[in-house]
């Protein structure tokens, strides 16, 4: 059996995380976000889905040091799908205790815990997998850049935030014959699932969703399924397309303005060309600003594939932030 992996950062005390520690470790996250100012954090709802999760529970997955006072004052956590080529590790360090070499000590902990469980998940398979960790960062933040560049990390891939402001003219969102906007119904949250995994099936550094992150994805407290559309096939009833939304009040309290977040767009395949997208993304805009928001926003691959920043841009989307995914082979 492996040796249980350990923090080499001896001022603090480290343990396993678990369900009673989320409203404290939101706190740290929250407390460093406020001095570093990410587009985004996560937030007390996030770390509650993931001390509900199956496939890495807490418990082995994500490690907490805290202070002789027994605050919380850095953590790390590692995520991966069972037949995943690589995992995903987060975390973060309280200001007042950075440049200590916390940081490092935490990458410590991700890569060898990355190692354990891709050996845990092929055991006995005889195919062996090359352990790969990514890591995300925003451009902003070079001190993370830094750390990961000393450890022999490279960027991989860029995104782009986009934003599209709504005080402007909307486009119609127009729809050819034998196709249907409906609402996103939980009774077609699992086409919606199968289509997003055929729709994304090619596209780099995707995963299939199963139904525990499906879940996460559409019963998350800031989900706003009424901002969302699905097209379906009017003959067959099939979903051709999905636009699924999310909006965040405390991020808009920050940023000074009201998003309305495309989290996922996709169109299967047997469906494109028929303008299935840009009526989506049309259909958000109406939804979003009669909703008070400010500005649509999205993420996309800098690199995608399907021509989505060609389509963004001729929508009116403007890039306002970049972040990256970074990777190592261990």
């Amino acid at each position: 059996m492996n040796q249980e992996p350990r923090v080499d950062f001896q001022e603090l005390q480290w343990r396993q995380a678990s369900a009673s520690d989320v409203p404290a470790w939101a706190v740290l996250i929250a407390r460093t976000a406020a001095a570093e100012r990410p587009v985004w954090h996560e937030r007390e709802a996030d770390l509650q889905q993931h001390a509900e999760s199956r496939k890495n529970p807490l418990a082995t997955h994500a490690v907490l040091g805290l202070d002789g006072d027994g605050v919380i004052r850095a953590y790390a956590r590692l995520s991966k799908n069972p037949d995943a080529e690589k995992a995903h590790g987060f975390g973060c360090v309280d200001p007042a205790w950075q440049r200590r070499g916390v940081g490092a000590a935490l990458l410590g902990w991700l890569e060898q815990r990355t190692r354990q469980r891709f050996a845990e998940d092929t055991a006995g398979t005889g195919v062996p997998v090359a352990p790969r960790l990514r890591i995300g960062t925003e451009q902003q933040h070079g001190h993370q850049a830094r750390l990961l560049e000393s450890a022999g990390y490279t960027v991989v891939r860029y995104f782009n935030e986009m934003h599209r402001p709504l005080d402007q003219p909307l486009p119609a969102n127009v729809l050819g014959n034998g196709l249907v906007l409906a609402a996103v119904a939980p009774d077609l949250h699992e086409q919606v699932r199968l289509a997003h995994n055929e729709t994304f099936r090619d596209h780099w550094g995707s995963e299939p969703r199963d139904e525990e992150s499906w879940s996460f994805t559409v019963n998350h407290p800031l989900a706003r399924p009424d901002l969302g559309a699905v097209v379906l096939d009017a003959v067959s009833g099939a979903v051709a397309g999905y636009q699924l939304a999310s909006h965040d009040p405390d991020l808009a309290a920050r940023r000074g303005v009201r998003e309305g977040y495309t989290e996922l767009l996709g169109v299967r395949r047997e469906y494109r060309g028929r303008g299935i997208a840009q009526a989506l993304l049309a259909d958000a805009m109406h939804r979003f600003s009669g909703a008070g928001m400010d500005v649509a926003s999205l993420d996309v691959d800098s690199e995608n594939p399907t021509g989505a920043l060609a389509l963004y841009t001729r929508m009116g989307y403007r890039a306002v932030n970049t972040s990256m995914a970074w990777d190592k082979e261990l």
